[in-house]
């Protein structure tokens, strides 16, 4: 019985195993990159880490979050992500009015790389961070 994989998805093993041979789209693409462009910037990772922690999440929220992002870079990077396919944005026209900001199912999927991302920064923690935790990046 063949297995229900995802189009494209491998095990682990597999990609150990194909990596060395060079994994492409099959329009011959790296698979990797789009994802690497979405995120570039000094903001977006940590805005989607963020909503990780919440299901909807206004921007207020985000703002107090996120310590030093500005008010523009903050709507920038959310119209950013936002166009990209990665949240979507629901506008209530209340009073007051306010957005809510949540994963689309492409976002959703985003969840287990940000998992095996956090937990490569505990597994290098030490050397990320030092011994007593204020070392720099």
């Amino acid at each position: 019985m063949a297995e229900n994989k995802p189009k494209g998805y491998m095990t682990y093993d597999e990609y150990l195993v194909n990596v060395k041979k060079g994994i492409v789209t099959k329009s011959g693409n790296c698979p990797v990159t789009p994802l690497l462009v979405m995120l570039q910037g000094r903001w977006k990772s940590q805005i989607v880490y963020e909503m990780c922690i919440y299901d909807t999440v206004r921007f207020g929220q985000l703002k107090k979050d996120l310590s030093g992002i500005t008010n523009t870079m903050l709507s920038k990077s959310l119209r950013e992500l936002e166009e990209d396919g990665l949240i979507q944005r629901k506008q209530f026209n209340e009073i007051p009015p306010h957005v809510e900001y949540s994963f689309t199912p492409m976002g959703k999927d985003l969840l287990p790389v940000f998992y095996a991302i956090m937990n490569w920064g505990f597994l290098h923690e030490q050397e990320l961070y030092g011994e007593d935790g204020n070392k720099s990046l």
